[in-house]
């Protein structure tokens, strides 16, 4: 319904014979108002923008999405290329000249037969690298260690990385047991 206000007001006419006071009343009308506020209708509009974006956005990502799929399927499968584990260095031995025979007081030097007779005080470099391998690998704490040993005139030289000191002394000391053993070359470092 229509609103409707009224007004009234006294006017006095004069005339020149009388004077006489009129009422005047006005009313006035007001159309309904029918329809939205500004308020609601701002935020319509800043819903309706933001379901626009909302829906943009969406539709992007699984664009995106397709193509990455599609670089996916056209990539050339990887290859993986295993590397052989770090193996000990192969140590070739020379053989040892055999000495010239002495001759002492002209007295000829026995013959041997074609055998040759070592006169070392212990077992030969072949023998003493066998048995320091053999050691390194059999005792589970240095087996994992990868400590790389070579012996050369009964030196043993050790080489690799271990976490301490005392891992460190617990390997030379285990090589010294070794027979043939006369010389050790700790190398190992601590890291």
């Amino acid at each position: 319904m229509a609103e409707q206000q009224a007004e009234s007001r006294r006017v006095v006419v004069e005339t020149p014979n009388t004077r006489r006071e009129v009422v005047h009343s006005e009313a006035t009308r007001y159309p309904e108002r029918n329809g939205i506020s500004g308020a609601a209708l701002a935020a319509i509009v800043v819903g309706v923008i933001a379901l626009a974006a909302i829906i943009i956005l969406f539709a992007l990502n699984r664009q995106d999405t397709a193509n990455e799929n599609l670089a996916t399927t056209q990539q050339q499968p990887t290859t993986i290329v295993q590397q052989p584990a770090q193996q000990p260095p192969i140590i070739v031995q020379q053989p040892a000249t055999q000495p010239a025979p002495v001759i002492i007081n002209g007295q000829p030097a026995p013959a041997t037969g074609g055998t040759t007779t070592t006169t070392s005080s212990g077992p030969d470099d072949a023998t003493v690298q066998a048995a320091v391998d053999k050691r390194l690998r059999d005792d589970p704490m240095f087996s994992s260690l990868g400590i790389i040993a070579s012996v050369v005139n009964g030196k043993a030289t050790l080489t690799g990385t271990v976490k301490t000191e005392s891992l460190k002394t617990q390997i030379e000391r285990a090589v010294w047991k070794i027979k043939g053993v006369k010389e050790i070359d700790n190398q190992i470092t601590i890291g």
